[in-house]
């Protein structure tokens, strides 16, 4: 078993600086500054890595395609080129429209390496949230197929005038001066290319994430920004040389670009990219084929696979993996319990945000897991409790206190905007702190804990009831798969908790099972704060990333607008 990177939390937390840890990369040539590309790619194929697996591409159908870094600084320099010669200028919006193929990522660290800004959207989309995007975002190129352009594309073009130019990637001919054929571009484009020097405050990663109501946000980072991805791939990922890293997540979703394409890269492992989505025997075959070390994954999945019943370790060989991870919404304790039975290893969740850029407080593979916990920031990362609601941010000392989770300025990947709306960005913030909009408190031993969206909590009869709290109340029950819950208004109490439920195989939504589930919570938790109603549904509504909407179920049971729903889960 490697050790890990990170041994000593306390001190390397107390003496953790950021220009120190800049040391460690290596910077564009002659100090033209700091690329996101350069790092990740470039100075790896120039390097011992040159020959290195960089990407391991797995089809629907199985089969593999290998692209070392050094096929990559050639491919990516291609597509470099291939902007300039369109007429692209540094700061221009890339957008693609893919699935996870060679050329969503070619063309994500391609725009980075030209000094484009890049925003990938999931393929999922429909016309009117790609409309959205684009729109908002300024596209002046978009990557994508001919089957998306056809079926989501087309019919906006007229509403679409900065869009300059679409690249087909599976078309072998140009369509029109606008319609262009992506594979006749890159065969034409030189290999070569000099990264222009990069500042680096410039942009570099446009990321779109929902808003309750009306057009999505569009937070800007800048190249800076693969400080945070370094360092948290070294420090909580845990790479290592010689490492098989794999991240679920769709680079439509921001964990898919920070942790599916620059961290890894950044700290020259090879990352497994898998076409199709979510099946667990493929996963667990994935797993043991592959090889993986490291498995960064999503809550979503870790419920659909302990929902399967079956312990992979027995059936897979299972022995190289030694770290697996979970992101998008907090991990009830039975899960990360699960995982040491299901792997050999507990499920280590972890925080972060679209805005944040990369993560903040986690669980590390050589500290104690506290089951339920966020766990510890980020050497280099100052988070606090704190009540927000006066003229200055107020710092809650004693440990137990919950408030707001604020963290403070000056960590290379916050955010530097939200696109074309300065205000909204602004009330983001106040003073030297960062308010995130999440509710929690930290314990005695420094370990942070969800307890929820500042808008999602519940007041009843004068208690603040974090739906986390009751929801991993509730999986505790052996009859539960998941559960969400919401605050429904109750004159005499101003809100009550209701439950939604998903039950396992094997067992009835009766009423029996109604005043069962709620016995149980109320012994458990307290006649206060235990749901009061429960109503059993076959799926919660989730993001692709994972996250329970609990806004959506809110709407539903109320007959409100249900707001944005376009990275809204397709059951």
């Amino acid at each position: 078993m490697k050790e890990p990177n990170l041994t000593d939390y306390a001190r390397l937390y107390q003496h953790f600086d950021w220009q120190n840890e800049r040391t460690q990369l290596a910077g564009l040539p002659d100090g033209k500054g700091l690329n996101i590309a350069h790092e990740a790619v470039d100075r790896h194929a120039s390097g011992n890595l040159k020959n290195t697996v960089a990407l391991r591409f797995i089809r629907k159908n199985g089969s593999t395609d290998d692209y070392t870094y050094g096929d990559l600084k050639t491919r990516t320099s291609k597509f470099a080129n291939l902007l300039q010669s369109l007429g692209l200028e540094e700061g221009d919006r890339v957008f693609s429209l893919l699935g996870r193929v060679p050329d969503l990522y070619i063309a994500a660290l391609g725009s980075l390496k030209f000094k484009a800004v890049f925003c990938p959207l999931f393929s999922v989309f429909g016309p009117e949230p790609i409309f959205q995007r684009l729109s908002k975002g300024d596209a002046k190129v978009l990557v994508t197929n001919t089957a998306f352009y056809e079926k989501k594309i087309k019919g906006l073009l007229d509403r679409l005038p900065a869009l300059n130019y679409i690249l087909l990637t599976d078309s072998p001919q140009h369509l029109d001066e606008k319609v262009l054929s992506l594979t006749k571009l890159m065969g034409e484009a030189s290999g070569e290319f000099s990264i222009p020097p990069t500042d680096p405050e410039d942009p570099a990663l446009l990321h779109f994430t929902s808003g309750t109501t009306g057009m999505p946000k569009g937070a800007l980072h800048v190249h800076q920004a693969v400080l945070t991805h370094y360092s948290t791939g070294k420090y909580v990922l845990d790479f290592h040389e010689g490492d098989i890293f794999w991240c679920t997540a769709d680079p439509g979703w921001v964990t898919g670009t920070s942790y599916g394409i620059i961290a890894p890269l950044v700290n020259g492992v090879t990352s497994i990219v898998d076409e199709e989505e979510f099946d667990g025997l493929r996963w667990y075959s994935i797993l043991e084929k592959q090889k993986v070390n490291v498995w960064y994954t999503a809550p979503t999945a870790i419920r659909r696979l302990m929902r399967m019943e079956i312990v992979p370790k027995e059936k897979y060989d299972l022995s190289k993996l030694r770290l697996v991870l979970s992101v998008g919404e907090p991990l009830h304790a039975g899960a990360v319990i699960w995982g040491q039975k299901a792997f050999g290893v507990p499920v280590l969740d972890n925080w972060w945000q679209t805005e944040t850029g990369g993560i903040m407080i986690a669980n590390y593979s050589s500290m104690e897991v506290k089951p339920g916990s966020m766990g510890k920031p980020l050497p280099g990362i100052i988070a606090a409790i704190a009540d927000v609601e006066g003229q200055e941010i107020k710092i809650y000392d004693q440990p137990g206190m919950q408030g707001h989770l604020v963290l403070k300025k000056g960590f290379p990947s916050l955010f530097r905007g939200y696109l074309h709306e300065e205000e909204r960005y602004k009330k983001c913030f106040k003073g030297d702190w960062y308010i995130t909009g999440d509710l929690a408190k930290k314990d005695a031993d420094g370990y942070f804990w969800f307890i929820g969206r500042a808008d999602d909590i519940i007041k009843t009869s004068g208690h603040m009831v974090g739906p986390f709290e009751v929801e991993s109340t509730l999986m505790k029950h052996p009859a539960v798969a998941e559960a969400a819950v919401i605050g429904k208004p109750e004159p005499s109490i101003g809100e009550l908790v209701k439950a939604f439920v998903v039950l396992k195989e094997g067992f009835e939504p009766t009423d029996g099972m109604q005043l069962e589930l709620i016995g149980f919570a109320r012994k458990t938790m307290g006649p206060a704060v235990a749901p009061k109603e429960i109503t059993f549904i076959d799926s919660l509504p989730k993001t692709k990333s994972g996250k329970i909407l609990r806004r959506l179920l809110k709407a539903r049971e109320l007959g409100l607008p249900e707001g944005d729903l376009s990275t809204l889960e397709k059951s």
